[in-house]
């Protein structure tokens, strides 16, 4: 997954970090934390990784893509941010230390299929929060799964590369397909052929609050879409805060 993809991943993205980051400032004052030390899990190619590293915090990302990684080093590098980069699952990973925080960006979470391997990551989370930390992550709702999504295609496209986005909803198993056709543009001007797939699971919010309870997290909010409102049934991104107890 995310192979020759990643090499065009940042063009194809219209999202408002900056908005992303917001949020998430807004949380840490909301449950009384100042975090210092905070994990990216999922990170891809850094995007909130660096920006948040530009606001001042120290910042840990974690994927599994080595092609986003180096992305996301390279562009580390080119802006000069000491930012620790590690190649890891993010349902099975190690830190060498506690952090005060850890985000998830970007439907991450929706890549797990199986609810065992959710809980599992919620256990490594909670492991390795400081006491009283915060973890906030988002998903695509199965509204957006199902509704918005399914069955349509996007095309995307500028002058180095060209993406057609197939997509399909399975609704016994709750996944969503993502079926992509990738042309990208060599150095020589020709264009290469590159197909990938990909897979993302919808999960009901009460599903998701046992399961992160079950590790030992306790659910302090459930937003919608980049807001502090309850999520409409037709919310297409749902904000999940989870706490790991102080005692």
């Amino acid at each position: 997954m995310y192979e020759r993809f990643a090499e065009v991943y940042d063009k194809f993205q219209e999202i408002d970090y900056r908005a992303f980051l917001d949020f998430y400032e807004q949380v840490f004052v909301r449950c009384g934390v100042q975090p210092e030390l905070v994990l990216d899990l999922a990170c891809g190619t850094g995007n909130i990784t660096l920006a948040m590293a530009e606001e001042g915090y120290d910042m840990i990302g974690i994927d599994l893509s080595p092609q986003m990684l180096q992305i996301a080093m390279d562009k580390a590098r080119a802006k000069d941010l000491d930012i620790l980069f590690l190649q890891q699952d993010m349902t099975d990973f190690e830190l060498y230390g506690t952090v005060d925080a850890v985000i998830c960006a970007l439907d991450g979470v929706n890549y797990i299929g199986k609810p065992k391997k959710l809980q599992r990551m919620f256990h490594w989370v909670r492991n390795y929060l400081n006491p009283g930390g915060i973890m906030i992550f988002d998903m695509n709702s199965e509204y957006k799964l199902k509704h918005l999504l399914a069955d349509r295609s996007f095309v995307y496209e500028d002058e180095d590369a060209y993406c057609v986005w197939n997509n399909e909803y399975d609704d016994e198993k709750k996944m969503a397909l993502f079926d992509l056709n990738l042309f990208i543009r060599e150095k020589d001007g020709r264009y290469t052929r590159f197909d990938e797939e990909q897979k993302e699971y919808a999960y009901a919010i009460d599903q998701l609050r046992e399961i992160a309870e079950k590790a030992g997290l306790k659910v302090e909010g459930v937003y919608g879409d980049l807001s502090f409102l309850p999520p409409e049934e037709t919310a297409e991104r749902i904000f999940f805060v989870l706490r790991k107890p102080a005692a």
